[in-house]
């Protein structure tokens, strides 16, 4: 099974993806979402969005600037107020 992950600005879609894990820069830390995660909002900080294609996989690192992330039935959601790349 695979999480479903999507990257959105206010002006595009970034990314839509199905990927192992992804690893988000949190306003009170850093947390990992698999498939399945339990649902959540959390706000973002200025930070790099790691991106796992498969278990035990190098990460991709993408730089986001603020906004949220939400994990529900649909799989993950980070609205990134700025994405450099």
């Amino acid at each position: 099974m695979a999480l479903h992950f999507e990257l959105v600005t206010p002006a595009r879609l970034v990314r839509s993806d199905d990927v192992y894990m992804v690893v988000v820069p949190g306003t009170e830390g850093e947390f990992g979402v698999l498939e399945g995660h339990a649902p959540f909002m959390a706000t973002v900080r200025d930070g790099s969005l790691k991106i796992y294609k498969s278990e035990g996989s190098q990460p991709e690192e993408i730089m986001v600037q603020g906004g949220f992330a939400e994990v529900g039935e649909n799989g993950l959601t980070v609205l990134a107020e700025h994405v450099e790349g």
